[in-house]
């Protein structure tokens, strides 16, 4: 089979013996088929990308410690709009193309649901300048930390999908979840705090909740 000689693996030429070697198991019969797919990068830049502006989203809205609402409002909105010309570049491209890296309906998922992160990232500013909220009380502060860090995760995790280190991603993912986990833990004790707390402007009281 004079084509399997042609095959490229990294730069180096395949011979037939080393192809039926990568056939006998599993990763190998994975890692011929990346090899046989088009090398196309740009699906792994925008994954990587959204990721980022998640980050950049996070990182955004803990500011609101120490700047105006409608300062981070703005900002966050921008980076909003950022992502959803990542998502609608994603979409062009799978409609354009029959065969992908990963899986059509895990990009497609993956891009919506980091969108959706900045969306509601993007609800939360501005509920912040809605409101006229001037500082973030303590609890609020510590949910926005830990959304700084999930996403600190996910954009440093991500890149790995380029290099299929599903490990890493593995692993990583845990990290998220003890982080999601303990945000849980932080909004529960708040809104219990807040419904026990003696609140003589029931305003304030119905903000701060919304806020949370």
């Amino acid at each position: 089979p004079g084509y399997l000689a042609a095959l490229q693996d990294g730069g180096f030429v395949l011979e037939p013996g080393r192809v039926l070697e990568l056939c006998r198991t599993t990763m190998g019969i994975q890692a011929l088929i990346r090899i046989l797919l088009p090398r196309e990068e740009h699906w792994y830049d925008m994954l990587e990308e959204i990721a980022g502006l998640s980050h950049e989203a996070a990182k955004a809205l803990l500011l609101f410690k120490e700047r105006p609402a409608s300062e981070v409002q703005a900002t966050v909105q921008a980076l909003e709009h950022k992502a959803d010309d990542v998502v609608r570049r994603m979409g062009n491209a799978l409609a354009r193309t029959f065969v992908t890296p990963i899986d059509r309906e895990d990009l497609h998922r993956l891009t919506g649901e980091l969108d959706d992160a900045i969306d509601l990232m993007n609800l939360s500013a501005r509920v912040f300048a809605l409101f006229r909220l001037e500082r973030p009380t303590p609890p609020m502060v510590e949910l926005m930390v830990r959304l700084e860090q999930a996403t600190a995760v996910l954009a440093g995790v991500v890149p790995n999908l380029r290099k299929h280190r599903f490990a890493r991603l593995i692993d990583e993912t845990r990290r998220v979840r003890a982080i999601e986990k303990e945000a849980d833990a932080i909004y529960r004790e708040a809104i219990s705090a807040l419904f026990q707390e003696t609140h003589t402007d029931f305003r304030e009281m119905w903000k701060q909740k919304e806020a949370l």
